[in-house]
């Protein structure tokens, strides 16, 4: 296909997408409602953006509060803090609701409970463990609330790295204490206990936070949410407002193509393989110049990749590890060591891969699954490379004079006593001398090769 058509081709795709999207209708303000936005699993950046766009919908669009509903293991910090930033700045109310049954709200999902307007929870699901995790690495778990020191351990700052650790730990965990007590503090609900689950990851079951007033009730479902919700009064951009929310139809904002794309991209195992996918792709070019494919779609898959590793808590020493892995493979490939570099390569991409995320982060970490089959495959092909190396050394030579000197032949014209004459040697016509008579057709081997003629004998 010429350039031309492809330009014309991607014209017409854009001008698709425009108008698909001025074809969209625009819902009426006539009647009031009720959206709902919907966050299951990590939250992250895919999360926090489509929370955002979702909140300024409905906004726009007149809805008269918010039904945020949460299922969540919890995820990045930051993109907590965009979320409930989100909450505290909205002119609508929103109502926190931790659903269906069986649902969580743990770690990052505890603060955004806290910061909604009126917090609820559907019968058998709990929140809390809302201790931080650093990016650096392991963060151990601070004595609960109030706890005493485990006896015989002498309390005593440690020397260089660790007090320098040590501090940055506490400096992450009481920023996050302060956080979510001043949450609960402009929402009237337990300061105590929050502090509990940033401290000590303290639960609690649905029951359980209605009891310690971690939340305001419990809902069998949306339709019971808002009739129980209905008659309290809230604080919403400064100004007191009474809730009247029963028969209220609900409308669900559903995530756009973009915040789709984004959250697929920066799934880890997604970005892993796309990482991958690219290296791969570029190096498949380099030994193939002109393939063009390879190398367009290696492009693509690693700059995607990239663009999704800035958004997610990466580890730069097991992108390093994975880097340097690649590269011993390559040398492997180049210049047969007999597998001391392609076994390192093989530890140091694997070990690079299980690093690449911070697992302690929940729903960020790679499949070990997939790890394990990427490892796999390198070392069949590390295996493969050697086997290949060995067959080759075992074989015979087929150039040179070693080969030559091992040939054997047949006399296309008969010879006299120390003369000349032309022989087949190898499939090639060559001059040969033989000291003896022989005829046409007979059988010699090469004794020596002196510039373009061999030197050969009766064989």
């Amino acid at each position: 296909m010429s350039r031309s058509m492809w330009v014309l081709w991607s014209a017409l795709f854009g001008l698709a997408l425009g108008v698909a999207a001025l074809a969209q209708p625009v819902p009426e303000r006539s009647s009031p409602f009720v959206a709902r936005i919907e966050l299951d699993g990590a939250i992250g950046p895919a999360s926090a953006e489509y929370f955002d766009d979702a909140m300024q919908r409905a906004t726009r669009e007149g809805a008269v509060a918010v039904v945020l509903r949460l299922d969540t293991p919890g995820g990045l910090a930051e993109s907590m803090r965009q979320i409930v930033s989100g909450i505290l700045a909205s002119r609508l109310p929103v109502l926190g609701y931790v659903a269906p049954d069986g649902a969580r709200a743990a770690s990052a999902g505890t603060y955004i409970l806290y910061a909604c307007h009126v917090a609820a929870m559907a019968p058998a699901t709990h929140l809390g463990a809302a201790t931080p995790v650093s990016l650096g690495g392991s963060t151990p778990m601070p004595s609960p609330l109030g706890a005493p020191a485990p006896a015989g351990s002498a309390e005593k700052p440690a020397a260089g790295n660790d007090a320098t650790h040590d501090a940055e730990a506490n400096k992450v965990l009481n920023d996050a204490i302060a956080y979510i007590r001043s949450l609960a503090q402009l929402r009237g609900r337990d300061a105590v206990w929050a502090e509990q689950a940033v401290r000590g990851a303290a639960t609690l079951t649905a029951d359980e936070a209605v009891a310690k007033h971690v939340v305001d009730f419990v809902a069998a479902d949306a339709s019971a949410l808002l009739v129980q919700a209905s008659g309290r009064k809230v604080r919403v951009a400064g100004q007191v407002q009474t809730l009247q929310l029963t028969g209220l139809p609900l409308r669900d904002y559903a995530p756009n193509w973009r915040t789709r794309f984004l959250g697929i991209i920066t799934n880890p195992t997604i970005a892993y393989v796309l990482l991958l996918a690219g290296i791969y792709g570029l190096i498949l070019e380099a030994f193939h110049p002109g393939a063009w494919l390879p190398g367009v779609v290696g492009g693509i898959c690693l700059l995607i990749g990239l663009y999704a590793l800035q958004l997610l808590p990466v580890n730069y020493a097991g992108l390093a590890l994975m880097a340097l892995g690649v590269a011993l493979l390559l040398t492997e490939a180049l210049t047969p060591t007999v597998g001391a570099v392609g076994v390192g390569g093989v530890i140091a991409f694997v070990l690079g891969s299980i690093m690449l995320f911070n697992t302690g982060v929940p729903g960020y970490a790679v499949n070990l699954g997939v790890i394990a089959g990427i490892a796999f495959c390198a070392i069949a092909l590390l295996a493969l490379i050697l086997r290949l190396v060995m067959r080759a050394r075992r074989t015979r030579p087929f150039s040179g004079d070693e080969q030559v000197l091992q040939a054997t032949g047949e006399l296309l014209q008969a010879v006299q006593p120390d003369s000349e004459s032309w022989a087949l040697v190898g499939g090639e016509r060559w001059r040969v001398h033989c000291e003896t008579a022989l005829p046409a057709g007979a059988r010699v081997r090469v004794l020596r090769r002196e510039g373009l003629q061999l030197w050969v004998a009766p064989l």
